[in-house]
């Protein structure tokens, strides 16, 4: 370009690219009438040539980014090139800015609602305990009753992530006639019961489609034989004539270990037990369940049930922390199966039926198989 191209006014009525201003040039439209007197058009120079790309942002850029890439910022200074403006060559120091104080480190969290866990967890022992004191009858209607409530949560949880339709109706009728007559027959009653709930299922799911039949009905008898019938084994420890007593020594051990394997994991836990099935059980966690179990079944051993040695109730503690361990991480895989976290949220801070029956379950055949080679089972 030549100086008179950039010096010279603009047409009358079209509008110039660029104005002058006492800050500099800025891009914009021109005023109307003539944009330079003569005397500013003899000190006009050519736009320097500047590199493509912007230096301080892209399209972006105020006018004061623009200035200082177009040339000098005022008519009178000298151009120096591409060099930058002093304060951009030597910039002042920013002053420190204050740094925010490091976080504090996390706690533990147990992962749930405390309180509401808590809460529940005092009112069904009430409940429990008073079912199991009055009358056993009471306490065999509580029973079929956490049957019933376990099967529908476990077949519901397997329609809505596996598709498996295990006919409730049978299932439910079937577990609870199985604990009554676990109670009234025996252990010879529960099997008969568990057969004839077994085959309920077969004819019931007739009546549907046969498209996944086998499916169906083989969930039907594993939800028939984990959830009522490993149940029954509580009501046979009813029977008994310190049944009661019996029942009571089942339960504490069985919370006390996982009370003991939560509270010694929680703190101390460092070493994964099975981390593919259940990341939150750790070694120490399993230690903490033995010594808490062993303790309460030396003290229930000696001085709850009849004839009863505080050793037996060492050996009755051990096998209480590892039934209950093998039962927990069972309902684990499970769940881990299913991609679910709880089987139910009818518990507050527990989530399901069947998330508090996942230790019990397991345990309660092998209290009752140690109950009786122990004290009899009179």
């Amino acid at each position: 370009m030549s100086d008179s191209s950039w010096g010279a006014p603009p047409p009358a009525g079209q509008a110039g690219y660029w104005g002058s201003t006492a800050g500099g040039p800025v891009q914009g439209t021109a005023p109307a009438g003539p944009a330079y007197d003569a005397p500013e058009a003899q000190h006009t120079r050519p736009m320097p040539i500047v590199p493509d790309g912007p230096a301080y942002g892209g399209d972006q850029d105020d006018d004061r980014g623009a200035a200082r890439l177009s040339g000098p910022l005022f008519r009178d200074e000298p151009f120096q090139g591409r060099e930058l403006p002093a304060e951009t060559q030597n910039p002042e120091p920013m002053p420190d800015v204050p740094q925010p104080p490091p976080a504090a480190p996390q706690k533990k969290s147990a992962g749930r609602d405390l309180s509401a866990a808590i809460g529940v967890g005092v009112g069904l022992g009430v409940v429990i305990v008073a079912s199991l004191f009055i009358r056993k009858a009471v306490f065999v209607g509580v029973i079929a009753v956490a049957v019933v409530v376990g099967l529908w949560e476990l077949t519901s949880r397997l329609q809505e992530r596996k598709d498996i339709k295990a006919p409730l109706v049978p299932l439910a009728v079937g577990g609870a006639a199985m604990v009554v007559a676990g109670y009234v027959r025996g252990a010879e009653g529960a099997w008969v019961a568990m057969a004839l709930t077994a085959l309920a299922t077969l004819v019931w799911r007739m009546t549907e489609p046969p498209e996944g039949y086998l499916k169906d009905v083989t969930a039907a008898v594993f939800a028939a034989f984990y959830v009522p019938f490993l149940a029954t084994f509580v009501a046979l420890l009813l029977t008994a004539d310190d049944g009661p007593w019996r029942v009571l020594t089942f339960l504490v051990l069985t919370v006390v270990s996982d009370t003991g394997a939560y509270a010694v994991g929680w703190r101390f836990g460092k070493h994964k037990l099975a981390p593919r099935i259940s990341p939150g059980k750790t070694r120490e966690g399993l230690l903490g369940a033995v010594l808490f179990a062993m303790a309460a079944g030396a003290l229930c051993m000696q001085f709850l049930i009849d004839d009863g040695v505080w050793w037996q109730g060492l050996l009755l503690g051990l096998a209480v922390a590892a039934s209950a361990t093998l039962g927990d991480l069972g309902e684990s895989m499970i769940k881990r199966d299913l991609g679910i976290k709880d089987m139910g949220t009818l518990l507050p801070g527990h989530g399901g039926i069947m998330d508090r029956l996942d230790s019990l379950l397991p345990t309660a055949p092998v209290v009752w198989l140690l109950m009786v080679v122990f004290v009899g089972s009179a």
